[in-house]
């Protein structure tokens, strides 16, 4: 059976944290958004077959149809709190056999070994691939659709949040589970690069004028731009301690 791989991103703008987090301007002059940024990116990866925008089916998510509009990609509406289950519509409208997962607030996922990491979950026959243990917001995960929806039928709401692969981190003796080592340089629990709170948009931004060039992330020098610039860690060190503590549940 030829596998199809969609990439499908779960939106919606309320939040206790930071409002319409996708939706905030990593470039302000060029108006460019998160979720405009994350789309540009994946449009370049060959493997994926599509990517859906995966809505809220709040009154205030709808500008997200306007911005799959715009890219001419696929989007789908559901259910705010079952996270999960939007994934899984998502992959069912595009008959997808597997889901690339990526979260709408983390600009900067490492792309760079993506394809032979696809290759290995189909060689390997997994069930779940994941991209662990790197720097908060650069990992990603492949799963398949038939191991979603076995998650979702068996899991509880927590599973069906947007703790979306729980059910299997917690189930690892019912999945085929294969696990990448990042490079060692991108292993930093000091570090994050995703968009929960205004300093680390602040940050992201500062990223993305420094380390994004011709459509491409220099991770070797993101690392180094935060040696270089202590305050920016700084500015989202307290919130790095809870956010790896809760990241691998």
């Amino acid at each position: 059976m030829k596998r199809k791989l969609i990439a499908a991103i779960a939106c919606r703008n309320e939040s206790s944290r930071l409002y319409a987090k996708p939706m905030q301007f990593l470039n302000i002059k060029r108006k460019i958004s998160v979720i405009e940024f994350i789309i540009n990116r994946l449009k370049k990866i060959k493997i994926i077959d599509e990517i859906v925008l995966a809505i809220s089916n709040e009154t205030d998510s709808l500008i997200y149809k306007n911005i799959a509009k715009k890219y001419k990609i696929k989007f789908i509406f559901g259910d705010k709190k079952d996270v999960l289950f939007r994934l899984i519509k998502a992959g069912k409208k595009n008959n997808a056999t597997d889901v690339f997962r990526v979260t709408s607030e983390s600009p900067f996922t490492y792309l760079e070994d993506l394809n032979q990491n696809w290759k290995k979950h189909i060689k390997g026959n997994y069930d779940a691939t994941f991209l662990d243990n790197i720097i908060d917001g650069c990992g990603y995960e492949i799963i398949k659709l038939k191991s979603l929806m076995q998650s979702h039928f068996y899991g509880k709401s927590k599973h069906r949040s947007e703790l979306c692969s729980l059910y299997i981190r917690e189930n690892k003796d019912k999945f085929n589970i294969l696990k990448i080592l990042p490079p060692k340089y991108l292993v930093r629990y000091d570090l994050r690069l995703t968009i929960d709170y205004p300093e680390d948009l602040i940050v992201c931004r500062e990223i993305y004028k420094t380390c994004y060039k011709n459509s491409r992330v220099n991770f070797y020098k993101i690392v180094n731009f935060f040696k270089k610039n202590k305050y920016l860690k700084k500015l989202i060190s307290k919130y790095t301690i809870a956010g790896y503590r809760s990241m691998y549940l």
